[in-house]
C-alpha cells in the first residue's frame, strides 16, 4: 500500500459525523478541554439533521401541565415495549435540561406570547399516561433541525473543535478488542489519514438509502454501522425501519408530523377521515407505525386516491393561512415545489416513506458500545450516538420529535463519559500496521475494480428489493425472496465497475464505498426481519399479526461475516436507573 500517502494524527477523542449528535458531543468535549477532532464527509451544516422539521420533545410544561414520567410512559408505549427503560428514563429526565442548553447556545425557538419556547402536539405524546394530548414538542417553526445544527456548529467552532471536512471514513482501527481510532480518505487531495484516539464516537446517522423511496439524503448510508460490522461487532434491532406516514407522493420529501400537530388530517378517496377507525383516541396523531399501516391498509383495500389509487390526501387547507405562514413555512414551500400544491387551497398527496432506522450499534445510556454478555461489558474506546446508535430509547418504533432529543441528550452523555475516562497526558498506543493494511486493501480493491456491474445498477437492485420485500407489511414469502435477492446483489460486488481511478473528489469511488456499506446493512435488516416472527412497532408481519412478548420481547443482535449472518438476542431492560417508575406491556394494543 506504499502508493497511498498516510498522514498521522493524535486526538483525545475523534467524533465521526457532524450532525446534531456529533456536534453536541464535540461541543461538550471541547468545553471539557479535550483535544477533539470532528470528521465529516459533508460540510457540517449539510448534515441530515437539517432535514428534521417538526421539533424536539421535552416535558417543559410551557403550554400546559407536563411531566417527564408521562414522556417516559409515551416513549415506552410508543416503542411497543421494546425500549430499554433505564435509557428511556435517562432521556426523558435529561430532556428539559438539554433543550434549555440549546436555548442558551442560541437556538432560535418559536415563542409563545409570554416569551417561552413554543411547544406543539405530536403523535403519541400525551399527558396523564395516555389520557389526552399534550403540547410537548419544542419547535423553531418547521425548521427545528436546521436551527439546532447551525447553532451547534457555531458553538463547536467557538470552543475550538478541529474539523476535517469532506473526509470519507474507511474503517475503525481495532486492537485486542478495543478501538484505537480510524482511517479516513481526504477527498480534497487524495491523502489517507490515520487518526489515533483514546475514544472514537460514531455519529454517522441512519442507513435509509437501502430503500428506493426514502426521506433520507443520499449521504445517509450508515457508514459507521458498516464499519462496526467489519470490526466484528453486531448491530441491534435492524428489522425495525420506520416508515413516515406522510412523504410527498412520487418524490418522498418529508411532510412533518407537525402538520398534523397543528390540525392537519388524512382522508381517503371517499373523503373519510379514516384514522378514527384505526386509532379512535389519538386519530391522526397516533404513533407513526400505526398511521403508516393504516394508510397502507386503505390503499390495499382500494380506498387510495388518484388514478392508481396508491396514496391518500393530507389536508391543511382548513387552517388559518397565518398559522401556515408562521408555523409551517417550509412545508408550504416543499408542497409547492415537489407536489405543485398550494396547501391553503388543496390537499397534499402523501404515502408512507422510509424515514428512520431504530436499529444500529448497541450502546448503554452513557453512549458506550456494549458487547453481548450477561454484564453487557463495553468495547473500550468506542461510543455511538444518534441514529447510528441503538441505545434503544425508541425500541420498535420512534415517536416523532424524540429523534432530536436523542441526539442532544446522548451527544452530551458521550462527552460527559469521555471526560471521565480520559486522563491528562494519556499516551496513545502503537497500532499494528496490519490494521492499516487491512483497511487499505479493501479500499484499493474497490478502487481498482474493473467488472461489468456499475455501482448505480447494484444500488438500484438493492433498493428495489428492500422496497418490495421488506416494506410496511412483511410475510415469510416476501422476506425469503428478499434474503435470496439481496445476497445475489451482494455477490456482484466482486465484479463491480469503478471507472474513475483518481483519488481527488472521486464520486464514483465514494458511491461504491457507500454501496458496500449499505448492502451489508440491507442483509442484516432482511435477516433480522425474517427471524422475528411477530408484529411489533414498525415490524408488521401479516403471517404473525400479534405481538409475542413471551418469545420476542428481546433485542435482535446480528453479526455479518461475508454474506453470512449470525443472530442472537439480549433481554430488554425493564428495570430503570432509579426505580421511580416502571412500565409493563398490556395484553392488547390500544391506541
Amino acid at each position: 500500500m506504499s502508493e497511498y500517502k498516510i498522514i498521522d494524527h493524535e486526538y483525545d477523542v475523534v467524533v465521526l459525523g457532524a450532525g446534531g449528535s456529533g456536534l453536541r458531543a464535540a461541543v461538550g468535549l471541547s468545553e471539557a478541554g479535550l483535544k477533539t477532532a470532528c470528521i465529516s464527509k459533508v460540510f457540517p451544516t449539510r448534515s441530515h439533521t437539517s432535514a428534521a422539521q417538526g421539533g424536539i420533545s421535552a416535558a417543559l410544561g410551557n403550554m400546559g401541565e407536563d411531566d417527564w414520567r408521562w414522556h417516559m410512559y409515551d416513549t415506552v408505549k410508543g416503542s411497543d415495549w421494546l425500549g430499554d427503560q433505564d435509557c428511556i428514563e435517562y432521556l426523558c429526565k435529561e430532556a428539559p435540561r438539554a433543550v434549555l442548553e440549546l436555548e442558551k447556545y442560541g437556538v432560535p425557538f418559536s415563542r409563545t406570547k409570554d416569551g417561552k419556547i413554543y411547544q406543539r402536539p405530536f403523535g403519541g405524546m400525551t399527558k396523564n399516561y395516555g389520557n389526552e394530548t399534550v403540547q410537548r414538542t419544542c419547535a423553531a417553526a418547521d425548521r427545528t433541525g436546521h436551527a439546532i445544527l447551525h447553532t451547534l456548529y457555531g458553538q463547536a467552532l467557538k470552543h475550538n473543535t478541529e474539523f476535517f471536512i469532506e473526509y470519507f471514513a474507511l474503517d475503525l482501527l481495532m486492537m485486542n478488542g478495543a478501538c484505537k481510532g480510524l482511517i479516513a480518505w481526504n477527498l480534497n487531495d487524495g491523502t489517507i489519514h490515520r487518526f489515533r484516539s483514546h475514544i472514537t464516537i460514531i455519529a454517522t446517522g441512519g442507513y435509509g438509502k437501502i430503500y428506493y423511496s426514502s426521506t433520507s439524503a443520499h449521504t445517509c448510508t450508515g457508514d459507521g454501522n458498516a464499519m462496526a460490522l467489519r470490526a466484528g461487532l453486531p448491530l441491534q434491532d435492524m428489522e425495525f425501519v420506520q416508515f413516515h406516514p406522510t412523504g410527498i407522493y412520487g418524490h418522498g420529501t418529508l411532510i412533518s408530523e407537525g402538520v398534523r400537530g397543528e390540525g392537519g388530517f388524512l382522508v381517503n378517496s371517499e373523503g373519510e377521515r379514516f384514522m378514527k377507525r384505526y386509532a379512535p383516541n389519538a386519530k391522526d396523531l397516533a404513533s407513526r407505525d400505526v398511521v403508516s399501516r393504516s394508510i397502507a391498509i386503505e390503499i390495499n383495500q382500494g380506498r387510495g386516491v388518484g388514478k392508481e389509487k396508491d396514496h391518500v390526501h393530507l389536508h391543511l387547507d382548513h387552517l388559518d393561512p397565518k398559522v401556515i405562514e408562521n408555523r409551517l413555512p417550509g412545508i408550504s414551500e416543499s408542497s409547492r415545489l415537489f407536489a405543485n400544491v398550494d396547501v391553503t387551497k388543496e390537499p397534499i398527496p402523501v404515502v408512507p416513506t422510509v424515514h428512520y432506522n431504530m436499529g444500529g450499534i448497541p450502546t448503554n445510556y452513557k453512549a458506550e458500545v456494549i458487547t453481548l454478555n450477561a454484564s453487557e461489558e463495553v468495547i473500550p474506546g468506542l461510543m455511538a450516538i444518534g441514529e447510528a446508535a441503538c441505545v434503544s430509547v425508541h425500541g420498535a418504533n420512534r415517536l416523532g420529535s424524540n429523534s432530536l432529543i436523542d441526539l442532544v441528550v446522548f451527544g452530551r452523555a458521550a462527552a460527559k463519559r469521555a471526560a471521565e475516562i480520559i486522563k491528562p497526558e494519556m499516551i496513545h498506543e502503537e497500532i499494528p500496521q496490519s490494521e492499516t493494511d487491512k483497511c487499505l486493501d479493501r479500499f484499493d480493491r474497490l478502487r481498482n475494480s474493473n467488472g461489468p456491474n456499475p455501482t448505480s445498477e447494484l444500488r438500484t437492485s438493492m433498493q428495489k428489493t428492500m422496497q418490495s420485500k421488506c416494506a410496511v407489511f412483511r410475510t415469510e414469502k416476501t422476506l425469503k425472496e428478499g434474503i435470496e435477492e439481496i445476497r445475489n446483489t451482494f455477490k456482484r460486488i466482486d465484479s463491480i465497475s469503478v471507472k474513475d481511478k483518481s483519488l481527488i473528489f472521486n464520486t464514483d469511488l465514494v458511491e461504491t464505498l457507500e454501496f458496500d456499506n449499505l448492502i451489508r446493512q440491507a442483509i442484516t435488516t432482511m435477516d433480522s426481519a425474517y427471524n422475528r416472527k411477530e408484529s411489533r412497532g414498525a415490524h408488521a408481519r401479516e403471517d404473525f399479526p400479534n405481538r409475542d412478548d413471551k418469545k420476542y420481547m428481546k433485542h435482535t443482535l446480528t453479526w455479518l461475516n461475508g454474506s453470512k449472518t449470525k443472530i442472537d438476542y439480549r433481554p430488554v431492560h425493564t428495570s430503570t436507573l432509579t426505580n421511580e417508575v416502571q412500565y409493563f406491556p398490556p395484553q392488547e394494543r390500544v391506541y
